[in-house]
């Protein structure tokens, strides 16, 4: 394993769809077992692999305290959003030291493939639902701060509050 480097906002790269993916290989998996890493090293909960410069449609999460509960997703797509909506704020590895309040979906459904390339299902609610959508959102190109209301603030000035 090792550690990717993250991209920033402001790369091209970002802004790109990603390509299925259609079988796992070596490679493939040695980019999951890396995002990971690289997740957890940057203190995140989720990473997509645009992000570490590689245009599949994979993104790796772990919404707990402990990071014991690593959720890889391949190909995944959105298949439900609940009505009910969480507003809040959200920050991203690839625009780092900043934040902005977001309203997502409260409850999503999501279709994926694991790491073995099998079809599962996942219904996230709360901030894995935040999570699930944001990270897919990468995959299409898209970084949260077009949906951040007001614009973005410095992390520093939230601590202060």
């Amino acid at each position: 394993m090792a550690l990717r480097n993250i991209r920033i906002q402001g790369d091209p790269l970002l802004e790109k769809k990603c390509k299925e993916v259609k079988e796992m290989t070596d490679r493939t998996s040695g980019l999951i077992d890396d995002m990971f890493e690289t997740m957890y090293n940057a203190e995140g909960v989720g990473l997509a692999a645009p992000q570490v410069g590689v245009l599949k449609r994979i993104c790796v999460i772990d919404v707990t305290e402990e990071k014991n509960s690593p959720l890889c997703l391949i190909n995944p797509v959105i298949e439900e959003y609940s009505e009910e909506t969480q507003t809040g704020w959200e920050g991203c590895l690839s625009v780092p030291g900043k934040s902005g309040t977001v309203t997502r979906a409260e409850k999503v459904k999501v279709r994926y493939q694991d790491r073995n390339m099998q079809f599962a299902e996942i219904e996230g609610e709360g901030l894995l639902a935040r999570a699930l959508q944001h990270e897919i959102d990468h995959l299409d190109g898209q970084l949260y701060v077009r949906l951040a209301e007001g614009g973005l603030v410095d992390n520093s000035e939230l601590e202060e509050e």
